[in-house]
């Protein structure tokens, strides 16, 4: 078995260590683009890179691993003439993608993946881009590296192992080998924590190249083709003129805000996404008023939204909607999109250019759903998630750290603060099932998780309430999605998405409760419209406090389906059944017909991204 051991384990060196030395040659072809990356910058990206490398090291190791676990029972295989077809495959395959990304990066600026595919489908308008000499030079390079890779895989491959005579030996030796493919499996998986592998894992840096350059060309190809869609293609209810002249002025650009809402244009702003928490959970939005007594005391205190609805169900979409304001979309998540999600606007990024400094808070793990690659492209610098607490914090909830812990940690950073302008985004996690929280006010479980959150957003309100920072302080609670209760609530159910939004600190002006019909991705445009910063490439956010805003109305989507308010009563449109599944109070007057046209304008628009 020493034999079977030491071979498996040269071989998944030999895989690592190729991926590993793509990364600094990746990095000095593209150098024009490294802006003056150190010697460290290097480091870091092959450190950082080595957990999808692992990954698809394990991928290409699996029939190797089952001609091991074959060779133990059956003696005399040859097991370098059996795999050397394999070994030219994946050979060309590992080459062809290191080169292909390698040349393509200085043109497209993200790492290769399924959109190559599109190209390939008109070949000859994609060979007009580039030159033969280009080709051929490539080619030939692809060959070469594929036939060193060959080689060097050939030649840590026996031709044969010690036989195993013994029964009790072979079965040892099946049990060992079960071993390793259990480990094998954990590398695949990315780990053993709730994020699988993703190309997020491989990002570190506020500069995306380094970020990109970790990145394993392969896996990024191979993680794409499972959601490389023609989007522009689907949803297609209209011709282009029809679905023009629908969408046209729904998502206003123009218009200057008629009431000033603050009372500076520059407020330091702390965004905190609340996990699921429903408008069904706080007394001044009609909800359950034992539940979150300190939202619907602070309402009083500050600018209350109480017509707002979310934009999607779930939370990675939830994140993208309100800090990019971009729609949820029905069928995917463009958070899972790297090549889509880099091209999003974002609050960060405009506020960046005012001069402000972004960093983002999570307790759990920031690279579940891609989180980090998105983070990261939308402006947030220094990001602090779970593996920034102790151990024995990281395990106070099912999901990470538990509420009154991040809070306290964000409280403690802003009272710490000393830079002039500063943006903090913050995603709460206790209100997620298991519903396991530090805190015993309610006897229902999942009603005392959200109790358990209010009580944290209380503490956290009154205790800035007595420091310096809280002058110049806007402070925005949101939902990222809502939560179906009570139990009659379902995901399709517009009171689903029915959550508060709440604008605090000093920077508030004056108390205000706005009744309008407003979207999560409103957010936004309007804020950027209080601090006179422009908000042109957020499509689908629009500003509230606009003279533009003329037609007040929510959209919102679910597990392909759709959902349109407006004054005339709500429309709750099916995609599989093809019709609406709910009309109230009165019968259809154009809800339907707009909620297609903005349904497929955002898909126009994700396709051409």
């Amino acid at each position: 078995m020493k034999a079977r051991f030491r071979y498996f384990l040269s071989l998944f060196g030999l895989t690592l260590t190729v991926f590993a030395l793509q990364k600094p040659l990746f990095m000095l072809y593209n150098s024009v683009l490294s802006n003056g990356c150190s010697a460290s910058g290097y480091v870091m990206v092959v450190l950082h890179g080595l957990t999808l490398d692992a990954t698809m090291s394990g991928y290409l190791l699996l029939l190797p691993w089952l001609g091991l676990l074959i060779s133990i029972f059956f003696s005399g295989v040859n097991l370098r003439k059996i795999l050397l077809p394999y070994y030219i495959i994946i050979s060309l395959l590992t080459a062809a993608t290191f080169v292909v990304d390698m040349s393509l990066y200085r043109f497209w600026n993200f790492k290769l993946d399924a959109t190559v595919l599109f190209y390939l489908r008109s070949l000859s308008e994609a060979m007009a881009s580039i030159s033969v000499p280009f080709i051929a030079l490539r080619v030939l390079l692809i060959l070469l590296l594929s036939g060193l890779y060959c080689w060097l895989f050939l030649k840590v491959t026996p031709a044969a192992f010690p036989p195993v005579k013994k029964i009790k030996g072979k079965l040892a030796g099946a049990l060992t080998m079960l071993g390793v493919g259990l480990a094998l499996f954990v590398c695949i998986r990315g780990g053993v924590k709730e994020s699988t592998s993703n190309v997020g894992k491989a990002y570190f840096s506020e500069n995306q190249f380094l970020n990109h350059s970790a990145i394993n060309p392969a896996f990024s190809f191979m993680y794409s083709l499972g959601k490389s869609e023609n989007f522009s293609e689907q949803f297609n209810f209209f011709s282009e003129e029809k679905r023009r002249a629908i969408f046209d002025g729904l998502y206003p650009q123009a218009g200057e805000p008629t009431v000033r809402r603050l009372n500076t244009c520059r407020p330091n702003i702390v965004i905190v996404l609340l996990e699921g928490f429903s408008g069904s959970f706080v007394e001044a939005l009609g909800g359950d008023p034992e539940v979150a007594p300190n939202l619907t005391r602070l309402a009083e205190e500050g600018i209350f939204f109480t017509r707002c609805y979310s934009n999607s169900f779930r939370t990675d979409r939830g994140i993208v909607c309100t800090f990019s304001g971009y729609l949820g979309l029905p069928t995917t998540s463009v958070m899972k999109l790297p090549a889509k999600s880099q091209t999003l606007p974002s609050i960060a990024k405009s506020l960046g250019k005012a001069g402000y400094k972004s960093d983002f808070l999570y307790g759990g793990d920031i690279n579940f759903t891609n989180m980090q690659s998105y983070l990261r492209s939308a402006g947030y610098g220094e990001i602090t998630s779970d593996k920034d607490f102790s151990l024995k914090e990281q395990h106070t909830h099912a999901w990470g750290v538990s509420d009154d812990i991040t809070f306290s940690y964000l409280y403690n950073k802003i009272c710490a603060r000393k830079d002039t302008l500063w943006h903090t985004g913050f995603l709460t996690l206790s209100s997620h099932e298991p519903f396991t929280v530090p805190y015993s006010r309610l006897k229902d479980k999942v009603t005392n998780a959200f109790a358990y959150t209010d009580e944290c957003i209380g503490q956290l309100v009154d205790k800035l309430k007595q420091t310096p920072a809280w002058d110049k302080l806007l402070i925005i609670f949101l939902a990222d999605h809502g939560y179906c209760y009570p139990s009659s609530v379902t995901v399709r159910n517009p009171a689903y998405f029915h959550t508060p939004m709440l604008w605090l600190g000093g920077a508030v002006a004056q108390p205000l409760k706005v009744d309008k019909l407003v979207n999560q991705t409103d957010l936004a445009a309007t804020l950027l419209g209080q601090l006179n910063l422009p908000y042109d490439d957020f499509t689908f956010s629009r500003n509230v406090f606009s003279t533009s805003y003329a037609y007040p109305f929510a959209f919102f989507s679910f597990n392909n389906g759709f959902g349109f308010k407006d004054s005339t009563g709500v429309s709750v449109y099916d995609n599989h059944a093809g019709r609406a599944i709910l009309e109230e109070p009165t019968p259809d007057s154009g809800r339907v017909e707009k909620g297609k046209a903005i349904l497929q304008t955002l898909y126009d628009n994700l396709g051409n991204r």
